[in-house]
Order: structure tokens, then C-alpha cells, then sequence
């Protein structure tokens, strides 16, 4: 039976979705864009501003599932802008040290404007 995983330490989702769910398993997380969640804001105008944001909030969306960064087996990352690649993949390295399996694809708007959302599957 799936599992509806939510933390105060990510952001709140911004339509009819959950933050995660936990099944046979493995997380899934829903993507996550830059806002900070003691604001409810997104904070940074900068790809490197926003990947850090992003991946504070996978990490603490990962441990209110009970699993971590490193159990990860899959990412999905979207760049608003395919230039920014080399900034995001230098701190997605930092976090991602597993290096699980990924696609990364440009897409013409993310919500709120933002410059990068990701999307994880992990094992717990």
C-alpha cells in the first residue's frame, strides 16, 4: 500500500499532488523547484542559487521518507534554460554522489518561473 509522505521542511505542493510517495520499496518524490520552505518563496535569480535550494529540499523530502541522496537510482532534471547545464551538473554532483541513473532535458517554462526542478526515485 502506497504511503503519502509530507514534510514541513520542503515545499508545500502547489496543486493536487503529494510531496512523495513511498511504495514497494521506493520513493518517489514529485518535482521540486527552488522555493524555500520557511518563506513559501523562491529566493535565488541564480541557476546556482536555485539547484542548491532544490536539492536542500530533495534531501529533506528523501529523509522525512526514511532513505537519503544516496539511495537514489534515478533522477529526472528539467533546465529552463540548456546553458545554465554545466553550473547545475557542477552542484547536483555535490549532492548526487552515487551517481544515479538520470535524464536531463530543456523545457520551455517551469512553475514559477523558476530555472530548474528535479524529480527523484530512491530505495528505503
Amino acid at each position: 500500500m502506497a504511503e503519502v509522505i509530507y514534510t514541513k521542511n520542503a515545499p508545500d505542493a502547489i496543486g493536487p499532488y503529494s510531496q512523495a510517495i513511498k511504495v514497494n520499496g521506493l520513493v518517489f518524490t514529485s518535482g521540486q523547484i527552488a522555493i524555500d520552505p520557511a518563506t513559501g518563496n523562491v529566493e535565488s535569480t541564480t541557476i546556482e542559487g536555485q539547484t542548491e535550494q532544490v536539492m536542500k529540499n530533495l534531501k529533506n523530502l528523501l529523509e522525512a521518507a526514511g532513505t537519503s541522496l544516496e539511495k537514489a537510482v534515478k533522477t529526472v532534471c528539467f533546465l529552463a534554460d540548456m546553458n545554465d547545464f554545466a553550473a547545475f551538473n557542477e552542484i547536483y554532483g555535490k549532492y548526487f554522489t552515487g551517481k544515479p541513473a538520470r535524464s536531463c532535458v530543456a523545457v520551455k517554462t517551469l512553475p514559477k518561473n523558476v530555472l530548474c526542478e528535479v524529480e527523484v526515485i530512491a530505495e528505503y
